[in-house]
């Protein structure tokens, strides 16, 4: 515990990748809970909670946390998570419908229709990312 607690101090940055790997895991868990196919979910784009959304909100809370909210590293975090939040629920989602039409008229190859997330699903992520980005804060 006294290792993993330096790393968390020494290393802040850490707190984003455990945060990734954990929504990972719970959207694993949250896809066996739906479906019974926990494998549908590992790694994979789409489902919930949105791990890039929850990734680039424990980002920002981080740089929030280190430099505060008038620093530029901020400003630029924020507006970098808020470019990821946007495309996430609706660029990636967009491609996804398109797949899914492009799927119904061909027989050849199989597209991914599952690339992009709901608000939902973003809203989630982000509510994730804070919480356990706080709890990591909290423990280093």
């Amino acid at each position: 515990m006294h290792l993993f607690r330096n790393l968390l101090h020494d290393y802040l940055f850490t707190i984003p990748v455990v945060v990734l790997v954990l929504t990972e895991i719970t959207k694993m868990l949250v896809e066996n809970f739906r479906s019974g196919a926990w494998h549908l979910a590992l790694f994979r784009p789409g489902g919930f909670p949105s791990s890039h959304s929850a990734f680039v909100t424990s980002l920002l809370i981080i740089v929030w946390h280190k430099l505060g909210l008038q620093s530029v590293e901020f400003a630029m975090a924020f507006v970098f998570a808020g470019i990821v939040w946007y495309d996430a629920m609706s660029v990636r989602r967009a491609v996804g419908e398109q797949a899914k039409a492009l799927n119904q008229l061909q027989t050849l190859l199989h597209f991914a229709e599952r690339l992009g997330h709901s608000f939902v699903e973003v809203i989630g992520g982000i509510a994730f990312g804070a919480v356990v980005t706080a709890i990591g804060i909290v423990m280093s």
